[in-house]
């Protein structure tokens, strides 16, 4: 029996690593490139930046002028000499701002804080994501190698309830043996059914990150050098997390939003030109207060007129609304400063809790490796022990147990251990794309966009309609609309 349970496992590990080296196996590293560029929280994430480039643009609009034309047609139906009786008329008036009290200043700066607030929540969320995906990747190893352990497990019983049966048949057991081995089998069935089910939630949660159907999986890299102490972890925290530059840059743009609204308290000027043109139609006579009269002249039937100008606005009493905003704005500058602390705290306690479980799987693995060995040894010894007449089918059933419990235990914090070195690198702002090497071509630059529209200044750079960036992972026919067509 040693020796066929041997064989098992050593077929079992040869099984292994031909689908991991063999053709077709997925790298981790090709996973994260995958969700990199399909993952829908990510291309969400990226949209988002990408309005928030847009809000530097609408801000800026307020330092340039504005321009607006009128035309209208006008019929008096009923007037007693007063009115314009029938023309045409066209208009053009010009607003430019010369002096806004640093609101537009402020609301520019305010909004490049906004987009860089942004930019981390991207980063952020690319560690987040690439966290997720590192445990979806390493689920779906564990829980292959647990039902690979589970399926060996059952053929070692079933071949152990046979030669039971062939030695009650012979006197040399009786029928509890049989049922113990009976039992024993269908225990192990049951384990095997909760592994695959565990296992088919586990390729589903890897094709919901990831987007695709785990293919065979190769071992995952080794991880970089991680801090020796929770200390050092919580310094580079603290320094590179996005988290927290995120909500610092929202607590900067807040103050200046306070600025922008105490502006409304002081004068603004601009500047102001108008051109009119009127074509009174043929109507001139109806302006008259009588006939016309030989030789009298008539009103011009085309009236033109330009003129330019400087206007002030002096707010001298708004109702108290100028001091009701200011306050408002400032108690949401102070509820972002009381969660830039909570961030703060969250980020420490994540660091630590990271380190901590991270250190505690490399321990049980350890200890664990140890319990297989020693397991081994016993099953070993207590099968020899068995044809000796000194132990029993259930002493045997029992070492075959402890061995596949610490088996599988061990499988899992291997998989504990990875995830939660890399939950510490992310921690530590260090499981961002960048820091990946990823090879699937250029990285998205969350500049580029920026760059293209902050200063756009015109009223028609309409781009194209949004059209959906991530992989879906329904079947059916690929142009199957995700959205409602547009109106």
């Amino acid at each position: 029996m040693t020796a066929m349970r041997n064989g098992l496992m050593a077929a079992a590990c040869a099984a292994a690593v031909a689908a991991a080296s063999g053709a077709g196996a997925e790298t981790l590293r090709e996973a994260l490139e995958r969700t990199y560029r399909s993952n829908p929280t990510l291309m969400a994430q990226r949209e988002r930046l990408r309005s928030l480039d847009e809000s530097v643009a609408i801000a800026r609009a307020g330092l340039r002028p504005s321009v607006s034309a009128l035309a209208g047609v006008n019929q008096d139906l009923f007037n007693t000499n007063s009115g314009e009786g029938r023309n045409f008329s066209v208009g053009l008036d010009v607003n430019y701002p010369l002096f806004n009290a640093g609101r537009v200043r402020n609301q520019i700066r305010a909004a490049d804080l906004r987009v860089e607030a942004g930019r981390a929540d991207l980063r952020g969320t690319e560690g987040d994501i690439f966290t997720e995906a590192v445990g979806v990747y390493m689920d779906v190893i564990r829980d292959r190698s647990i039902v690979g352990l589970n399926e060996n497990q059952v053929r070692v019983l079933r071949t152990n309830l046979e030669a039971t049966r062939d030695r009650f048949e012979v006197g040399d057991l009786t029928r509890t043996d049989v049922a113990q081995s009976e039992a024993r089998l269908a225990l192990s069935q049951s384990s095997l059914a909760t592994a695959q089910g565990r296992l088919r939630s586990s390729e589903e949660s890897f094709r919901r990150v990831i987007g695709t159907l785990p293919n065979d999986l190769e071992p995952p890299p080794p991880l970089p050098s991680l801090p020796g102490s929770a200390d050092q972890a919580v310094a580079i925290a603290l320094e590179n997390n996005q988290d927290l530059r995120a909500i610092a840059s929202q607590v900067q743009a807040a103050g200046l939003d306070i600025n922008v609204i105490r502006a409304d308290r002081l004068p603004t000027v601009n500047a102001v030109g108008s051109g009119d043109y009127l074509n009174r139609l043929g109507s001139a006579a109806s302006l008259l207060s009588g006939p016309p009269v030989p030789g009298q002249t008539l009103p011009p039937n085309d009236v033109a007129g330009v003129g330019v100008g400087v206007t002030a606005r002096i707010p001298i009493y708004q109702g108290g609304s100028v001091g009701a905003r200011v306050r408002q704005a400032s108690a949401f500058r102070s509820q972002l400063i009381e969660q830039a602390i909570e961030s703060e705290r969250f980020v420490v306690a994540r660091t630590r809790a990271a380190f901590a479980i991270y250190r505690a799987a490399l321990e049980a693995i350890q200890s664990n490796e140890i319990a297989v060995a020693a397991n081994q040894l016993a099953l070993e010894g207590t099968r020899a022990e068995q044809t000796v007449g000194t132990r029993n089918v259930l002493d045997v059933l029992n070492a075959e147990q402890e061995l596949v419990n610490s088996e599988v235990q061990l499988v899992t914090v291997r998989r504990d251990a990875y995830v939660a070195g890399f939950a510490l690198l992310n921690a530590m702002g260090r499981a961002e794309a960048e820091d990946l090497n990823l090879d699937g071509g250029a990285l998205y630059d969350p500049v580029a966009n920026y760059r293209r529209v902050s200063r756009r200044a015109s009223d028609w750079s309409d781009d194209p309609a949004p059209r959906p960036v991530a992989t879906r992972t329904i079947t059916g026919p690929p142009d199957t609309p995700v959205t409602p067509p547009a109106e």
